[in-house]
């Protein structure tokens, strides 16, 4: 008897298994999303070089991915990764490298489907796929001229500006000339300056903040389960 009850109970956890298992079978319709689409993610949570390698991150699809007309998945939906490498910032103004590792999309349906992105579109990428903050010393150098040419710009407005409300508007005649020379003269000691600290300093970390939008492509195609 209790043999008999037992194969019963047998029989119908193996039947529950074979029903929840069919919508996931390798018969199931799915829709491909194709190698090279570009997706736009927004970070869940923020992360850096200072971050250790192997910890996981989590960010959203920003917009819908359709296949015919249909949305297969939807924005919102959830891709997990994990920090790949952390390179460590050194001298001579050569920042850290963030190396980032995209494992899996979550589906409406709850799979979660292995997917490899790479991350595009952005000026600090190294030419293996990292990013970085300054990649050496030169480009430390020219970030400061940068940042000289926004000194002298907004000194130069100030003087358009401020002229503009003086003598109407013949104050520039004035203000402008002493803005423009008072933005070369200041942005040029910010460039001599920063640019023989850089000589020295260490590069800068990345950090990505929680929100913050990243450009990948799909590197290889994904099947998504349709219903």
């Amino acid at each position: 008897m209790k043999t008999k009850i037992f194969s019963i109970i047998l029989s119908l956890f193996l039947a529950a298994q074979t029903s929840f298992a069919a919508p996931f079978s390798a018969n199931a319709k799915t829709k491909r999303i194709p190698a090279g689409t570009k997706l736009t993610l927004e970070m869940l949570n923020p992360v850096s070089t200072f971050s250790n390698a192997g910890s996981e991150f989590a960010a959203i699809l920003v917009t819908d991915q359709t296949s015919d007309c249909d949305v297969i998945l939807p924005s919102g939906s959830l891709v997990r990764g994990t920090v790949k490498k952390v390179v460590p910032a050194k001298r001579l103004s050569k920042g850290a490298i963030l190396y980032l590792d995209f494992d899996h999309v979550v589906t409406p349906n709850g799979r979660q489907l292995p997917l490899t992105l790479s991350v595009i579109g952005r000026p600090d990428m190294t030419m293996d796929g990292g990013i970085t903050t300054t990649k050496g010393y030169g480009d430390a150098v020219r970030q400061n001229w940068d940042k000289t040419v926004d000194i002298a710009k907004n000194a130069t407005e100030w003087g358009v500006d401020t002229g503009d409300d003086l003598i109407n508007g013949y104050g520039k005649i004035l203000t402008v000339p002493v803005g423009a020379i008072g933005g070369g003269i200041g942005g040029g000691a910010y460039f001599i300056g920063d640019s023989a600290a850089d000589l020295f300093r260490k590069g800068k970390d990345v950090q990505i903040n929680k929100g913050e939008k990243l450009e990948v492509i799909l590197v290889d195609p994904i099947d998504v389960p349709v219903i």
